[in-house]
């Protein structure tokens, strides 16, 4: 059959995919790219050309033809599609495990690193064989052959285990609903929220509102109705997602996942001498061991858990006085915090919607990057994509077209919660001397346009889009042909959040607000007296919320370092007492948020949950010098796309930000910016 994922296309085709399709083109490469490495150790001389960037070329063609498949597993999900997804994972696993530990590839890699020729590579050249070498070593390549034969099982499990938790976390968010017919029941949501709910319960043949675990759904429920037992019902709903806990208790049930991936882990870090996961996951990154990553946790934590709790006081207080209770509930804490808010600061995130569409928001976020970067972008309607809610855009400077990406804002069925950036293509010059442009997948998960109102966003989602915009221009706004180095690839991932959080910041600014808001009835700009408030809020429970990422992150950190499997309840027992160290509320009994934590047992964030915090300290001080110089000055802005934008991960992460700021960073500033120094 004509099998899109086996031809070469500039963008993927997406609409000619299927999931038939999947299988069959992954398992072709992955036997011609067996043959072709075979053949190509054979040569001799072997050289950069003849061998690394053969060795290139065929990565990235598989990355182009698996790429769409895995978007679209998260973004348009299906059973079908899921099956072929998961089927073609270990096989994946196991290749990329036979290639780390091909023996003759790896002396071949350091014989072009430390021979003579090793004098004619570039800086980007250089470093993306210095990370070769180092994950040859991360892959096993010393053991003995018994033990590389574990270690491939082991890896090939992981991969498995990994989708399934995510596998179990969409289908535990997509099973619970609950249909309200009375309107009363709902009342205090805002009057976007209800109309989204009643969308959903149209789209389902239903009269009345449909709630679900969707954010734009739950964040209402949580933050404005004044039902308590209704909000009791969707936090116990939300808080046992894949767990044994809960309305599908049971179901789904990510414990012995958890068990299994945490075991495994240890395994595979002890079998190349690391006494557990945490070791082995700070090999790739900016902290040099575990003992730095827990002393910034808990200098962060020492300095931010008392203003943490005199928060918590506050709202307490406020809740006695204002409502009569003398206690407050982990479901009452984000509604009181909204009205305590709104009586300190009279603003509230309801009241800002207006003054945030999303086209908006859109046309304001590119215009703060045309005047810190001259680049434009502008949207094309040519390119194809996975659902009829996206939309594409072109980047350019001088210009010139340099990158592309896609859209995707909006919530909907079958698509994983959350907001991320992934890579679609990465920069570098193909075998015809042409070059490949980098192109981006931004997604969201905001609420969707109303009829003729388009969406509406809260200004905790504007940060959102800036905060995966942020880590798009990594990708997009890279000058690195070398793609093992180019754009993401190969920066230390504790340093990966600085572009993103480093964006964050012109969400803030009045300046950059004037045109960023713009009141989607009238275009009028948020007036001063609401931007004053709402920056005045800025910090509001920044304490608290500092600590619950602390909370993660330590949670995390402990979990990959004292893991023994000795005990079922050993996970339970670490986020027991993390929590008692840091929350300012106990979570109830039945709260299992560690079966949802996709993160780190999904995702990439494994015992680097920390990063977000660590590189929120580099975005803080980095963002110091446009404070210090003007937040649009063109000096700075090209001085941070030169030194960290463009560089990608040709170059120490430490390194590139001493190069923009002059010296290494300061932990006050994010305290400064928080309001808590």
């Amino acid at each position: 059959m004509n099998n899109p994922l086996l031809e070469r296309h500039e963008l993927p085709p997406f609409k000619s995919i299927r999931p038939e399709h999947v299988e069959p083109a992954i398992n072709q490469i992955l036997i011609a790219n067996r043959r072709n490495v075979s053949e190509l150790l054979d040569q001799a001389p072997l050289t950069w050309d003849n061998l690394v960037y053969a060795i290139e070329e065929m990565d990235d063609f598989l990355n182009q033809s698996f790429s769409p498949v895995s978007h679209m597993n998260s973004v348009v999900n299906s059973p079908e599609l899921r099956d072929a997804y998961n089927a073609v994972l270990p096989r994946l696993s196991e290749y990329r495990t036979e290639m780390g530990q091909n023996a003759e590839l790896f002396s071949a890699y350091t014989h072009l690193l430390e021979g003579k020729t090793g004098g004619e590579l570039d800086t980007a050249e250089r470093k993306s064989l210095e990370n070769a070498i180092r994950d040859f070593r991360l892959s096993g390549i010393d053991l003995e052959k018994p033990d590389q034969v574990r270690f491939a099982d082991l890896s090939k499990r992981l991969s498995e285990l990994s989708s399934k938790f995510s596998d179990n976390v969409l289908d535990a968010t997509m099973a619970w609903t609950k249909l309200i017919t009375d309107e009363t029941v709902l009342k205090g949501m805002p009057a976007g929220a209800l109309e989204l709910a009643k969308q959903a319960a149209q789209q389902r043949d239903k009269e009345g509102y449909l709630l679900t675990l969707e954010y734009p759904s739950f964040i209402p429920v949580m933050d404005y109705c004044d039902n308590q037992v209704l909000r009791k019902e969707v936090y116990e709903a939300f808080s046992t997602r894949a767990s044994d806990q809960g309305p599908n208790a049971g179901q789904w049930n990510n414990t012995e996942l958890i068990l299994e991936i945490l075991a495994l882990r240890k395994e595979r870090s002890q079998l190349l001498g690391f006494d557990n996961y945490a070791q082995y996951s700070l090999a790739t990154k900016m902290a040099r061991d575990p003992d730095q990553v827990m002393e910034f946790l808990q200098a962060l934590a020492k300095k931010s858990k008392p203003a943490a709790d005199r928060e918590f006081a506050e709202l307490e207080a406020f809740v006695k006085q204002e409502y009569g209770m003398e206690s407050i509930n982990a479901w009452d804490v984000s509604y009181y915090s909204e009205k305590l808010k709104e009586h300190t600061f009279d603003i509230s995130e309801e009241s800002l919607r207006p003054y945030f569409p999303a086209p908006k928001v859109l046309q304001g976020m590119f215009e703060v990057v045309r005047r810190l970067y001259d680049i434009e972008i502008k949207q094309t309607n040519d390119i194809e994509t996975w659902h009829a809610d996206v939309s594409t855009f072109n980047v350019y400077k001088e210009g010139q077209l340099i990158a592309r990406f896609y859209l995707d804002l909006y919530a909907r069925t079958n698509k994983q919660g959350g907001a991320w950036m992934d890579d679609c293509r990465v920069r570098r010059v193909l075998n015809n001397g042409i070059l490949q442009l980098p192109v981006a997948y931004l997604t969201c998960n905001f609420s969707s346009p109303l009829g003729d109102k388009p969406s509406l966003l809260t200004h905790d989602e504007v940060v959102t889009l800036f905060h995966e915009f942020g880590h798009g221009l990594h990708l997009m706004m890279t000058r690195i042909n070398c793609a093992a180095v180019s754009g993401i690839n190969g920066v230390a991932w504790d340093a990966v959040e600085l572009p993103s959080q480093f964006m964050e910041n012109w969400c803030w600014q009045e300046e950059a607000l004037e045109f960023i808001s713009g009141h989607y009835e009238t275009g009028a700009p948020l007036p001063k007296e609401m931007l004053s408030k709402m920056l005045a809020a800025r910090n509001f429970q920044s304490a608290m919320r500092t600590v619950r990422q602390l909370e993660f992150a330590i949670f995390d950190f402990r979990l990959h370092q004292e893991f023994s499997g000795e005990s079922d309840s050993q996970v339970q027992d670490i986020l027991n007492e993390t929590r008692a160290k840091l929350a300012v509320l106990p979570a109830p009994s039945f709260n299992r948020f560690q079966n949802a934590f996709s993160h780190i047992f999904g995702g990439g964030y494994a015992a680097g949950y920390y990063s977000y915090k660590w590189a929120e300290v580099l975005s803080a001080d980095a963002f110091a010098l446009f404070r210090e110089e003007g937040i649009f000055n063109r000096q700075s802005g090209e001085k941070f796309l030169s030194s960290i934008l463009e560089q990608g991960g040709s170059a120490d992460a430490m390194d590139l930000f001493v190069e923009f700021r002059g010296r290494e960073p300061n932990i006050d500033a994010l305290l400064e910016q928080d309001g808590i120094l």
